[in-house]
């Protein structure tokens, strides 16, 4: 997998092969220390006992390696020590054979290979299989007994009806979809050996990957090929074990995902000497997480996008729009009267016309359109990019092309839907919002148009409404406008904090720091109504750097307390793009003398995905930082799960909508099931949001879920009360924890 050597040394240039002395002279003793020098590095590492022997039946044992230990229970002392002889060790019903077949090789100079039962020294029976080769000098002279004792008592033990230790390896190792290889670690990198499967997985034979060196790289998948190269030499570099995943081209040209996983091995100087890994074929892993991502994105009845996907979409449109002066539109119908037609005819007969309806949705509206099925007989259009300027008439372009889009989709449904040979005449209603018309963000879109289906549906089936914003309710955003930018000038806000639940021991680990704005006129505005607004009218940032200062300030007064917790708080996506964001954030907490493993920095699923390379350089940045990172609202997002295996993070946020009623509903059940055990495969760890119920609660406990929050623990209270708690009952919020 580097590049191709000058020179390739000959491992059968001398006789004896790869552990015979280069010299072919000299003394014994020089020889061995040339031989220790090439391979104690190697074979103090392999679990298998490798000896040398004396060349004469009467000659002593030289050395043997430390594998001896593991495979008989003895050390390597005493195994060499004077009176010592092997064939003690044999079993009493082998003992015989095992010595004559071994006197036969030594009388006859051939080598030996044979099986045997060996006593261990706890009592246990091991099956070894020991290979010899008597090693000759450049005269033809025998020198010494080069052999090896491999541990074959799990290959006999799992299958008794093959009578050869060998053959039974070979079988199982042509059924593992890996390719084992060995790289040398000098400045050629070349591979000295590779296992046969390359040709069964890449098309290539052993001979051509070892002659040239470069067909590793020339057949990694250009998409891949940079990001794996830089990956590989990295661990190389750092000489611990790593793994990297990445895609090949075979040369049939199929493309196969595999996992490389590789070691680093010593010689006795602590140099590296070779490279041994094993590149396992995860083709149907990866196609599975694929098919994963599609069904969490995509309706299963009619294959079109779902309420996840449109929600991702929805929010990226806007940003467009926000930035390049444009119009949004949601659209959002209900078919009417489906209760009907599925009590009337059946479940079976619903699902056939709400899939004929999908269908002619698809053709009623453009290819830039997007439509989706959240579930039932629900269904959402997204119109993106709209001009805002009708040059036709005085109104909202935005609105009109919204209304166009409607009246095509109201005439599809006058053709009747034909399923299982019976007519169904059907209409829908349809409700209209449009940004920035009548709302300013996704939530408001959304909500506007259901209200305006409710509308449509009053003033009779088969029909549309606008939702329109009165005066008043923009007289009301001016308003907001100006008290938010006056609230950001006199820091006007406050932190509250939502306790982190151990959700095994019940236990508070840590907080949630979330902002509030107390409303003058008493309570608080909600964050959902002028989180959007400070984005838009870029006061995010000021709003951000008060929370990161807010919470320094408090930890300090907490530590003086003795209450020291995790503390996370969410990264918008405007202080995520902004320049040099993780400078400006540990520099805060470097100067407050806060323990950074004890921030955590929350970004949402649709933030990190919006750039991945972008983001993945922010939050390597903070995790040199030390800082701990977490994926906010997993499972809403569109996530690339390729991706989000190489991002640095620490926690696996799950979203509130997959938790709730989690213990009854199938399809949250497995969701929320898939995402701990992606979690857990990550190495990341995964907290659910939004526990409301102790069956919640016992739900994700079973399921391995360690850490959670919600109302039933505590909702978001001021700092106070996190103290309060504290002083009452120490870190326990529930007492008795939970027993799964």
């Amino acid at each position: 997998m580097t590049d191709e050597p000058t020179t390739r040394p000959d491992p059968h240039a001398i006789e004896g092969g790869f552990f015979a002395s280069n010299e072919g002279a000299g003394d014994l003793s020089a020889r061995l220390a040339d031989i220790e020098a090439r391979y104690r590095g190697l074979i103090d590492h392999l679990p298998i006992a490798i000896y040398i022997d004396g060349a004469g039946d009467d000659d002593p044992m030289i050395d043997v390696s430390p594998g001896i230990e593991d495979l008989l229970g003895v050390s390597r002392e005493d195994y060499l020590r004077e009176g010592s002889d092997w064939s003690d060790y044999i079993h009493p019903d082998d003992h015989d054979a095992m010595v004559e077949a071994s006197a036969r090789s030594v009388a006859n100079e051939t080598e030996y290979h044979e099986e045997f039962r060996a006593v261990h020294a706890d009592g246990r029976v091991v099956w070894v299989r020991e290979d010899a080769v008597l090693i000759r000098d450049a005269d033809g002279n025998p020198l010494y007994w080069l052999g090896v004792c491999i541990d074959i008592t799990q290959l006999v033990e799992t299958q008794r009806d093959l009578h050869h230790a060998q053959s039974t390896y070979g079988a199982l190792v042509e059924q593992i979809p890996a390719i084992v290889y060995q790289d040398k670690t000098d400045d050629s990198w070349s591979t000295v050996y590779v296992s046969p499967q390359i040709t069964t997985l890449l098309g290539v034979l052993p001979e051509e990957w070892t002659g040239e060196s470069k067909l590793w790289s020339q057949m990694l998948h250009p998409d891949d090929r940079d990001r794996a190269i830089e990956e590989v030499d990295r661990g190389i570099e750092s000489g611990e074990p790593y793994s990297v995943e990445y895609r090949m081209v075979a040369r049939d040209g199929r493309v196969k995902w595999f996992q490389d996983t590789a070691v680093m091995l010593r010689d006795a100087d602590g140099n590296p000497a070779y490279t041994h890994g094993v590149m396992l074929d995860i083709t149907e892993r990866r196609e599975a997480e694929e098919r994963l991502t599609y069904l969490a994105y995509h309706d299963s009845l009619t294959g079109m996008p779902n309420r996840a996907m449109f929600d991702e979409l929805l929010e990226l449109s806007l940003a467009r729009a926000r930035r390049a002066d444009r119009g949004v539109a949601v659209l959002a119908l209900d078919v009417d009267n489906f209760k009907l037609i599925n009590d009337s005819l059946g479940h079976e007969v619903g699902d056939r016309l709400i899939a004929q309806i999908a269908a002619r949705l698809q053709e009623a509206t453009r290819d830039t359109d997007l439509v989706a099925r959240p579930g039932g007989d629900e269904f959402l259009m997204l119109l993106a990019d709209l001009d805002q300027v009708s040059p036709v008439v005085d109104e909202n372009g935005a609105a009109i092309s919204a209304q166009a889009v409607a009246h095509r989709v109201l005439e599809a449904f006058e053709a009747p839907f034909e399923v299982d040979g019976t007519e169904l005449y059907v209409t829908a209603s349809i409700g209209i919002s449009v940004f920035p018309l009548d709302a300013a963000d996704a939530t408001s879109l959304l909500r506007n148009a259901d209200s305006a289906v409710y509308l449509a549906k009053e003033n009779g089936p088969g029909g549309y409404v606008l939702n329109h914003l009165e005066n008043d309710g923009a007289l009301s955003k001016l308003s907001l406008s100006t008290r938010l930018r006056k609230a950001v000038e006199q820091q006007d806000w406050a932190l509250h904090y939502q306790p982190l639940i151990n959700l095994f021991s019940g236990d508070m680990f840590g907080v949630e720091a979330l902002i509030r704005w107390p409303d003058p006129a008493g309570g608080l505005v909600p964050p959902g109504d002028f989180i959007p607004l400070a984005e838009e009218m870029g006061l995010i940032e000021a709003i951000g750097a008060w929370v990161v200062e807010e919470i320094c300030r408090q930890d300090a007064l907490w530590r003086d307390e003795g209450l020291e917790l995790e503390i996370g708080f969410n990264l918008s996506p405007r202080q995520l793009w902004q320049p040099d964001p993780v400078r400006r954030i540990a520099d805060q907490i470097d100067e407050a003398g806060i323990d950074p493993q004890r921030i955590t920095v929350e970004i949402t699923e649709s933030t990190a995905m919006h750039d991945p390379d972008r983001t993945l350089e922010v939050l390597h940045g903070f995790k040199d930082h030390g800082l701990k990172l977490a994926i906010d609202d997993f499972g809403t997002g569109y996530s690339s799960l390729s991706r989000l295996r190489y991002m640095p993070v620490d926690v696996l946020k799950i979203d509130r909508t997959f938790v709730r009623d989690v213990n009854a509903d199938r399809q949250s059940a497995s969701m929320v099931s898939a995402i701990i055990a992606l979690a857990s495969n990550l190495q990341m760890e995964p907290l659910a949001e939004g526990i409301e119920t102790e069956e919640e609660w016992r739900f994700l406990a079973a399921r391995g879920c360690s850490s959670g929050q919600g109302f039933l623990f505590s909702k978001a209270v001021p700092a106070e009360e996190i103290s309060a708690m504290h002083r009452r009952a120490g870190m326990t919020v529930i007492d008795g924890g939970l027993a799964v």
